[in-house]
């Protein structure tokens, strides 16, 4: 606890959570811009379609519904139980989720390449190991790590749920707080274990620019997987590519029922144990 607080207090003071909210920040709102543009002009479009062709506004807000339902079905893998569960939700906002999750691996890697490496490389590491055990110097940086990027995620989420309220007055702010809720969930159960993986990168290498190289090919390695697993028949044997994947097991983040949310929050909880014990056991037999 000691060490996770101290590493959050320098983190905070020394202005990386400032910068990390900025970038974070900047790419969400172009994304949600851009989306939110997009989304628009295709309404328009249909709508003017429409008018064209003497159609009225129920048959325009028809042509709405069922715009919504198909773009739902796309994000939600056509899963009836999930598609009801989030119907009330405005899709400019899942479609942002969908995108700053799928990025979101890679801020992470920018936010802790260092966090070990960066102490094991000038030799600063020892002086830490003198006082507290490395396990707990590996845990502190770990929790350190994730409490940050849980603030900011909540901050960032809050945001975007704010500006869809703005633009969506059938978006009741009971559903809007709610459904915020479950969304940073989501969020937090996926980013553990790339906050986990950066870890054991950060722990691989004394150099922190080769432990962020080495973050990203494993990402890149990762997605690449699932791709490979997802694209082949069942009868193929790389299908079994996608389990090895933590991104395979975002789909269900959030599912309405249960257990399939416990299913995909299993799979994280395990990437994330993999990830620690693997730099814990570099940590432990490194000369430092």
């Amino acid at each position: 606890m000691v060490i996770w607080a101290a590493e959050l207090r320098r983190a905070v003071r020394s202005g990386r959570a400032i910068v990390l909210l900025g970038l974070y920040s900047m790419f969400s709102a172009l994304v949600l811009l851009v989306v939110g543009f997009v989304t628009r002009e295709l309404q328009a479009q249909v709508n003017a379609k429409l008018a064209e062709s003497g159609a009225d506004s129920e048959v325009a807000t028809r042509a709405a519904e069922e715009m919504h339902r198909g773009v739902l079905g796309f994000l939600a893998s056509n899963d009836t139980a999930m598609m009801e569960a989030l119907a009330q939700v405005p899709i400019v906002v899942l479609i942002v989720f969908k995108i700053t999750l799928f990025f979101l691996p890679a801020y992470i890697a920018l936010m802790g390449f260092d966090q070990v490496s960066g102490e094991v490389g000038p030799r600063s590491m020892r002086y830490l190991t003198v006082r507290a055990r490395r396990s707990s110097v590996l845990l502190g940086k770990f929790l350190s790590q994730a409490t940050l990027l849980v603030g900011l995620v909540l901050v960032i989420d809050l945001a975007i749920f704010i500006y869809a309220r703005i633009l969506n007055d059938d978006f009741a702010v009971g559903t809007l707080v709610l459904n915020l809720l479950k969304f940073w969930s989501a969020t937090i159960v996926f980013s553990l274990a790339y906050v986990a993986l950066t870890s054991l990168c950060s722990s691989l290498f004394r150099s922190p620019a080769v432990s962020l190289v080495f973050n990203f090919i494993l990402l890149f390695v990762f997605w690449l997987m699932d791709s490979v697993g997802r694209s082949v028949s069942e009868a193929n044997l790389l299908r079994f590519l996608r389990y090895l994947s933590p991104s395979y097991y975002s789909t269900n983040l959030l599912h309405p029922k249960l257990a399939e949310f416990a299913v995909s929050g299993a799979a994280y909880a395990a990437f994330a144990a993999v990830f620690l014990f693997g730099a814990y056991g570099v940590l432990r037999t490194r000369d430092l």
